[in-house]
């Protein structure tokens, strides 16, 4: 099955200043996160003969041209089973159809497994292929599940750590050859799982150092994040803010802290 990306200049809280879109198989091919029009992209789309439209989940820079592709192209728009609402709110267009767990995308080529990866996003997908490039080859389309470099945001309200490592640790035992993000470059071979592990250990960390602020005193969210994060934090406060208030939402339903929506204090 062919793959292609193309970058597109979107605005967006990622460091690249852009989304990844990706196209995949042809006559029908899956266009995945159309964030923007482009001409690249609109050339490619029509070479391959986009019949499907998908993300990977609903923010703004994931979904901003899914009406304007799905209209070009007289495309059949997919959504999260129980997140068509939301859906329609954010891409401006109403599905046509939804997906689950495992529902299979025909292309041309082949068909695209959806594969469920919440966390960064409750209704995040992932969109599995194999017989890419040489051989047998898998690739995964991560969205913002993973990145080559750096870390993505789980921030409440919509974040969820606990899910975000279960599909982190899915992504690792799944173990495709090729893991495509949505911002930054592709992940290939065994980094795929080293980036996995990670970013697992990157939460984990931050989780201790979390629970350590709480234990030596820190009870609202601005004071964990103070002694949490150990630099600046000037640009990103409400990200690290949002990630701090995840990770206490984490520890309360773990009963490691006590966590009101407002202090947090120790348990015992």
């Amino acid at each position: 099955m062919e793959v292609s990306r193309v970058d597109v200049a979107v605005e967006t809280r990622a460091p690249t200043g852009e989304t990844a879109a990706y196209l995949l198989g042809s006559d029908p091919a899956l266009l995945v996160d159309p964030a923007a029009r482009t001409d690249r992209l609109d050339a490619l789309a029509a070479e391959r003969g986009v019949g499907h439209v998908a993300v990977t989940h609903h923010h703004p820079d994931h979904v901003g041209a899914v009406a304007d592709y799905a209209e070009a192209h007289d495309a059949t728009v997919w959504a999260r089973t129980g997140r068509t609402d939301a859906f329609e709110a954010a891409a401006g267009v109403a599905p046509d159809r939804t997906f689950a767990e495992g529902t299979r995308i025909g292309t041309g080529e082949g068909a695209v497994r959806v594969v469920d990866t919440p966390g960064h996003a409750p209704e995040h997908v992932a969109f599995a292929a194999s017989g890419v490039g040489r051989a047998d080859d898998s690739v995964v389309v991560a969205g913002d599940l993973a990145v080559a470099a750096g870390s993505v945001v789980v921030g409440a309200p919509e974040g969820d750590l606990r899910a975000y490592l279960t599909s982190l640790r899915r992504i690792h035992t799944m173990a495709p050859d090729r893991l495509l993000p949505a911002h930054g470059p592709s992940v290939e071979g065994p980094a795929v799982r080293a980036t996995a592990t990670r970013l697992v250990a990157h939460r984990l960390d931050r989780e201790r150092r979390v629970r350590e602020a709480v234990a030596a005193g820190a009870e609202t969210v601005p004071e964990v994040t103070d002694a949490a994060y150990e630099k600046d934090l000037s640009g990103v406060r409400d990200l690290a803010e949002a990630t701090v208030r995840a990770h206490l939402e984490k520890l309360a339903v773990e009963g490691s802290v006590r966590w009101d929506g407002e202090r947090a204090r120790p348990v015992g």
